[in-house]
């Protein structure tokens, strides 16, 4: 039975390990961290696509049962005015698939139990700083001196992945997207219409989103724009007057985002918006990224969590089926890259339009939105979530069984 080390025990290992354990291998999962992330961070979406990527592994289940279905989405401008109506977002779905909305920590725990369940061992404080390949022997190499041997090692260590950089030295860095991320939970605020829809408004100075929780809560973010890239110590000075700052961002709108934000005690701190456009190499001598690591995706595309649950999918079929790492390799890659880099240039096309200020600006973009969402001509912006993967179908060499529709 093949060893995999998988660097990063996050969402994006955990399933990753998961899958590989389905697909026949022996997964060991590496944190850098030297503690579980339990109430760590805010809550995500997972698209149709994610979810039909958990249901063929069996973990669909940990999404529904700990998050809330989000089957529509509707888009407001500055005034209020309604730009759509509460279109569903299940209709592209391979098989009906609804948004799942869930905090990331609840998310993390599920899986982190669910790995342990299965027998995945999780080994804390292992932060690789290198890894050398000698015939079919990857060995990782961690900052506390240890070593661990395995047949391959899979890089699900994020953004700022260090497998992404031992496999390319000269890898490109994160891109900067001119806005940051704020979150924030409005509890029991008296917003009107069915919950479960992700409303997003198009601020004149800031672009502001909220779903309505079953319990009567309002899940927030907002994109603040911040055209240079802050450093720690100017993130530090607007965490001082953070609630302040996004107030003025909207007092000026026709919408609910200041009243939100008004309501609510503790908005998380500010964080910068980064997606990673195209890393020109995913694996070497028995290394390989996923996720963020290989392709990170701006928040806008609201496609992180799945298209990296995809990945895990994928590869762990690949090398279920393949004559060997290498070929599982080169499948994986040829299957994955083109649509996840699609989705990337997704994602950066969202947030400029977010970001666009000026009455012609907002009227273009008002007006697009209106008709994407009206169209039949396939221009869909939800098209991502068509995407099915079939777990029982053999994965060769051209991808059959791999690719869907997307």
């Amino acid at each position: 039975m093949a060893r995999a080390l998988v660097i990063g025990a996050g969402i994006a290992g955990t399933v990753t390990a998961i899958a590989l354990q389905k697909a026949g291998l022996d997964p060991v999962l590496y944190e850098a961290y030297d503690r579980t992330a339990d109430g760590i961070g805010n809550f995500v979406n997972i698209a149709p696509n994610g979810i039909d990527a958990l249901d063929s592994i069996g973990l669909g289940h940990l999404v529904r049962e700990r998050g809330f279905d989000t089957p529509g989405i509707a888009f407001y401008s500055h005034t209020g005015r309604a730009l759509t109506g509460d279109v569903r977002t299940d209709r592209l779905a391979a098989d009906g698939q609804i948004i799942q909305t869930i905090r990331r920590s609840d998310l993390y725990v599920s899986l982190r139990d669910e790995a342990a369940q299965r027998g995945i061992p999780i080994e804390y404080g292992k932060r690789i700083v290198d890894a050398t390949t000698t015939g079919s022997t990857v060995r990782a190499v961690f900052a506390d001196e240890s070593q661990a041997e395995g047949d391959l090692l899979v890089g699900a260590d994020g953004l700022r992945s260090q497998v992404r950089r031992i496999i390319d030295p000269a890898a490109p860095l994160p891109r900067y997207l001119g806005v940051l991320n704020a979150f924030g939970c409005a509890r029991g605020f008296p917003a009107e219409g069915p919950p479960g829809v992700i409303r997003m408004f198009f601020g004149r100075k800031s672009f502001f989103s909220y779903t309505k929780h079953p319990n009567g809560d309002l899940w927030w973010f907002a994109n603040p724009p911040c055209a240079a890239e802050p450093d720690g110590a100017q993130l530090r000075a607007l965490r001082q007057d953070w609630r302040r700052y996004l107030l003025e961002l909207f007092a000026g709108d026709r919408t609910p985002a200041a009243a939100i934000i008004a309501a609510t005690p503790d908005p998380a701190p500010p964080s910068p918006t980064y997606d990673l456009p195209r890393a020109p190499h995913w694996y070497r001598d028995g290394l390989v990224v996923i996720g963020d690591a290989a392709h990170a995706v701006s928040p806008t595309a609201g496609q992180g969590c799945s298209v990296a649950m995809e990945d895990a999918v994928v590869l762990a079929k690949c090398l279920r089926d393949a004559p060997s790492v290498d070929r599982a390799f080169v499948t994986y890659e040829s299957v994955r890259r083109r649509r996840v880099e699609d989705i990337v240039a997704q994602g950066k096309y969202n947030n400029e339009g977010n970001m666009r200020r000026g009455p012609v600006g907002r009227f273009l973009r008002n007006y697009f939105i209106a008709r994407a969402f009206k169209s039949s001509d396939g221009s869909d912006p939800t098209w991502m979530s068509s995407h099915h993967i079939d777990w029982h179908a053999p994965a060769d060499g051209d991808g059959r069984g791999l690719r869907a529709s997307s």
